[in-house]
């Protein structure tokens, strides 16, 4: 289960991209490592990982 912080930044999040008209393809929770992951943008190029902290980043791994 995602925490309250994490489910408030997945709203911010979604809102900014919503806001800047970018699609929403993805939007999954990972149990393993606590984290939600969502990809994002008309060419998919936009990868968002949101903590358990409520803290978020864009996910700018190559591998």
């Amino acid at each position: 289960m995602p925490t309250a912080e994490q489910a408030l930044a997945c709203v911010r999040v979604c809102q900014m991209l919503s806001n800047g008209y970018q699609p929403i393809h993805v939007f999954r929770y990972n149990q393993n490592t606590k984290t939600v992951f969502i990809i994002a943008g008309v060419t998919e190029s936009l990868e968002v990982l949101i903590f358990s902290d409520g803290q978020w980043s864009f996910n700018d791994d190559e591998a």
